[in-house]
């Protein structure tokens, strides 16, 4: 019988934290079938991959392969950069100006019905 070589799996995924050191948490969207309904049903699953040189940002596009269990959690790592994230406005140093409340009714309250001057009343 010949043997063959076990093919790691390779994901695609989006860097979406980068705050361990060599650490990186990316997270893989696959599009499933509901078994019932058949209706494509996104699934999101993150995995903690290993970026030994800290080169991957939030928002990278990467590609990472199944490795040896490295920690408790970590047993990917991460192979190569597809794409690099686009810098936000707060990184390239130009400031986002917030738009003012609109006058005359306090943010984030609701417009009140007919009667609502004079208070509820509830009567049992």
């Amino acid at each position: 019988m010949a043997e063959r070589a076990h093919r790691r799996k390779e994901l695609t995924g989006v860097v979406v934290s980068d705050r361990m050191d060599k650490t990186r948490v990316v997270q893989v969207e696959t599009l499933r079938r509901h078994p019932l309904y058949e209706k494509a049903v996104r699934h999101v699953r993150r995995y903690k991959a290993h970026d030994e040189t800290n080169a991957t940002r939030v928002g990278d596009v990467v590609l990472i392969a199944e490795t040896r269990p490295l920690s408790k959690e970590k047993r990917w790592r991460i192979v190569r950069v597809l794409e690099r994230a686009r810098l936000e406005a707060a990184e390239t140093g130009a400031l986002a100006l917030e738009e003012p409340a609109p006058a005359g009714r306090a943010a984030g309250r609701r417009a009140a019905g007919p009667g609502a001057e004079e208070g509820r009343r509830t009567e049992r």
